[in-house]
C-alpha cells in the first residue's frame, strides 16, 4: 500500500510552516518567522522541503491549508499556493480553521497535563482584540471562532463552569486582565503544519475535502484598505 503523502502549509501568523506528512507523520517541516516575507519564501521553502525529504510533488497526494483566522496577507498567500498546486496536480484541497488546529496541537502535546480543561487560542487582531474560540477536550465548539474585544468580562461564562487554559501571541492581553482562578496560561511554540498534517491524514481518509473552486480565507472580520485621495 502507498504511503499518504500530505503538504500542509500554515502562513496564518508570523511564523509561517510547511511540513511533508507521511501516514501522519512529519517527515520535514520548513519555517519562517519573517510574516512581510511569506509570499517570496512560500515557493522556495516548499521545493526545498521536496528535495531534502526525497519526494516530489507527484508524489503528493493532497495538500492542507490552516483556512483562518489569522494575517489578511497571509492567508491569501497560504490558500492561494495551496489551491494552485492542488489545481496543477488534480489532488483534494483540505482546510482547518487555525484556532482549532492550535487547540489540537496543545490537546496533543499537553495531554493529560491539560487535564478536564477547555481550550482557548488566541491570536493577535491589534489592540485589545483577538482572533478566539473555546473547544472541549473533544475540540468540540463551546464558543465558536470570532473576532473578540477583551475587556474584564470576556469569557466568565466558561471561567465559572470550567478550568479554561489560555494561549497563542494573543493571550499575553489577556492575562493582563484576568485574575479568575479558573484561568491557566500556557507559553507554547507550535508548528501549526505539523499538526496540521496530523489532522489532515484523518481529514483525508474521511474523504472532507474542500471545494478547489469556491473555498476562501475565513477572516472573522472585513478587511479594510485604506487610499490617500
Amino acid at each position: 500500500m502507498n504511503k499518504l503523502v500530505i503538504l500542509s502549509i500554515d502562513t496564518a501568523t508570523e511564523a509561517a510552516s510547511v511540513t511533508l506528512s507521511v501516514d501522519g507523520a512529519a517527515a520535514g517541516t520548513r519555517t519562517s518567522s519573517e510574516q512581510k516575507d511569506h509570499a517570496s519564501w512560500i515557493q522556495v521553502a516548499i521545493q526545498e522541503l521536496l528535495h531534502t525529504t526525497g519526494y516530489h510533488m507527484r508524489d503528493i497526494h493532497a495538500v492542507a491549508v490552516t483556512a483562518g483566522p489569522g494575517s489578511y496577507t497571509g492567508l491569501r498567500v497560504g490558500m492561494a499556493t495551496a489551491k494552485g498546486i492542488c489545481y496543477a496536480l488534480n489532488i483534494p484541497l483540505i482546510t482547518e480553521n487555525t484556532l482549532k488546529v492550535m487547540a489540537f496541537a496543545v490537546r496533543e502535546e499537553y495531554g493529560s497535563n491539560a487535564g478536564p480543561a477547555l481550550l482557548c487560542p488566541m491570536i493577535d487582531a491589534r489592540r485589545m482584540e483577538v482572533f478566539t474560540a473555546v473547544y472541549d477536550s473533544d475540540l468540540q465548539e463551546v464558543q465558536k471562532p470570532t473576532a473578540c474585544v477583551l475587556d474584564d468580562s470576556t469569557f466568565k461564562e466558561a471561567l465559572n463552569n470550567a478550568t479554561v487554559i489560555f494561549f497563542g501571541n494573543g493571550s499575553a492581553k489577556w492575562k493582563h486582565l484576568c485574575n479568575h482562578t479558573n484561568a491557566r496560561f500556557i507559553e507554547t511554540n507550535i508548528l501549526l503544519s505539523s499538526w496540521l498534517g496530523k489532522m489532515a491524514t484523518s481529514l483525508y481518509l474521511e474523504r472532507k475535502f474542500a471545494d478547489l473552486a469556491y473555498e476562501n480565507p475565513v477572516y472573522l472580520k472585513e478587511f479594510y484598505s485604506y487610499t490617500k485621495k
